[in-house]
């Protein structure tokens, strides 16, 4: 058994430096800052949709690409201000690598960050995280999953993909690969079942429930 994993709202909690790089970048323009609720809203497809949905609608394209240089500079210094795993996470992964279950990261995050944020929290349980690069298309490509699944020497029949968003359940229809849907991240349970989640949990425990197998000694 293989897991892919969504990053920010699957595994970390991103959504206050997310929202605090977004409105740097917005005051900084000269615009309305965001809620951390509409944020929520605007994530899930890259930090440049991010950026296309928090500023006012008709901005023109040349401005909303000097905002986004703004939001990068400001989370390149600030992404893990206040950014942490989930409640719970650390157990459960470390639970599943005892029992032998390669896992990998996969995110619309630019790589540097995806490689950061993961050499931070989860290694040595995850070694393979995939993030944005000029050769891969971001989620809901199948691209990242894909390219997790390379380096994993897993394949479809053996991979389960793990995240909290229509974005994922999209990625994980594209790669052909059952997707299992949390409810602790940037969506609730109603939003997941109306874009199409089968399976659904609520806490990382779940998931080990899920996988039910024999730790490996």
């Amino acid at each position: 058994m293989n897991i892919i994993f969504d990053l920010d709202g699957t595994l970390l909690n991103t959504l206050d430096d997310l929202a605090a790089s977004t409105n740097h970048a917005l005051s900084a323009c000269g615009y309305p800052t965001r809620a951390l609720e509409e944020v929520r809203q605007f994530v899930g497809n890259g930090v440049g949709k991010l950026i296309e949905r928090a500023v006012p609608e008709g901005t023109n394209p040349s401005d909303v690409q000097r905002c986004l240089t703004y939001f990068r500079n400001h989370y390149a210094d600030h992404c893990l201000d206040r950014t942490l795993p989930y409640p719970g996470i650390q157990s459960m992964l470390s639970e599943l690598h005892q029992r032998g279950i390669a896992m990998a990261i996969v995110s619309n995050k630019l790589q540097p960050a995806v490689t950061e944020l993961n050499s931070r929290f989860f290694a040595p349980t995850i070694t393979i995280a995939v993030g944005e690069t000029e050769q891969l298309k971001r989620k809901p490509a199948p691209d990242m999953p894909q390219q997790a699944m390379r380096l994993m020497h897993a394949t479809e029949a053996d991979t389960i993909y793990v995240g909290d968003s229509d974005v994922d359940i999209l990625t994980a229809k594209a790669a052909h690969l059952p997707c299992i849907s949390v409810t602790w991240g940037f969506r609730d349970r109603d939003f997941l079942l109306r874009h199409g989640a089968t399976t659904i949990i609520s806490t990382p425990q779940q998931l080990i429930d899920y996988v039910n197998l024999p730790i490996n000694r």
